[in-house]
């Protein structure tokens, strides 16, 4: 085994290992393949024993992807339990302005913010096993001002809101009805939707897999390049 092929596979295990996105050297993709997974790190660090996805990461792989004429098409595979609002929104705005095709998978599950971020593509699927839990957004700790901080949280629940609305299909009056119910979630607010509910309601576009959802963003590429 030569230097180079050490290096290689050095490179590629430091990949899997610091953003769990592999990346094989000299293997020329025309897709790239971009995880968002366990818990979204915004400004602030969490703990270690937490899998997290670190937001500082992501951006530069989607500039990149953007930027890179080789790159014809974003798959973004969802597997979170949500994280940072500020954070996850960003990066669910940053997909949605890219202008090359993206599809999305939600695997296991997208929850909190990992719902905007399964809606921020062009098209999105879901596992029929998958979550997404859709919620209000909480805080935990001290909150100092009550007032003013209850005034931030209403406008950063409009945000989130608007974004889904226009980038999914389910409507204003159904989203906030899953956002508030009572009935699922105990001590909390909020639904649950497994699968194929939300594709019923309108928020990811269709039940299918890795193949499926691949097979799409393919065609996309196929439409905008003939």
């Amino acid at each position: 085994m030569n230097n180079d092929t050490v290096n290689n596979s050095d490179n590629l295990i430091d990949n899997v290992k610091e953003l769990g996105t592999p990346k094989a050297p000299n293997f020329e993709n025309n897709i790239q393949f971009i995880s968002i997974i366990g818990e979204i790190e915004g400004h602030n660090i969490s703990s270690s024993d937490k899998k997290t996805t670190k937001y500082e990461h992501i951006i530069p792989m989607l500039i990149a992807s953007m930027q890179d004429p080789k790159i014809e098409g974003i798959f973004i595979i969802l597997n979170t339990v949500g994280g940072d609002v500020e954070a996850g929104l960003a990066l669910a705005e940053l997909i949605n302005s890219i202008d090359k095709p993206k599809v999305s998978l939600v695997l296991g599950g997208g929850h909190s913010i990992g719902v905007p971020l399964a809606t921020a593509s062009d098209y999105s699927f879901i596992v029929p096993s998958a979550a997404m839990t859709i919620h209000p957004i909480r805080t935990t700790g001290l909150v100092i001002g009550v007032p003013q901080t209850f005034r931030y949280f209403e406008k950063m629940q409009k945000r989130i809101i608007n974004f889904i609305l226009r980038t999914s299909k389910i409507n204003k009056h159904t989203l906030r009805e899953l956002m508030y119910s009572t009935d699922e979630l105990a001590n909390d607010v909020g639904t649950i939707l497994i699968g194929k509910d939300a594709v019923n309601y309108g928020l990811i576009d269709e039940v299918g897999g890795f193949s499926q959802a691949l097979r799409k963003l393919n065609s996309f590429i196929n439409t905008k390049n003939p």
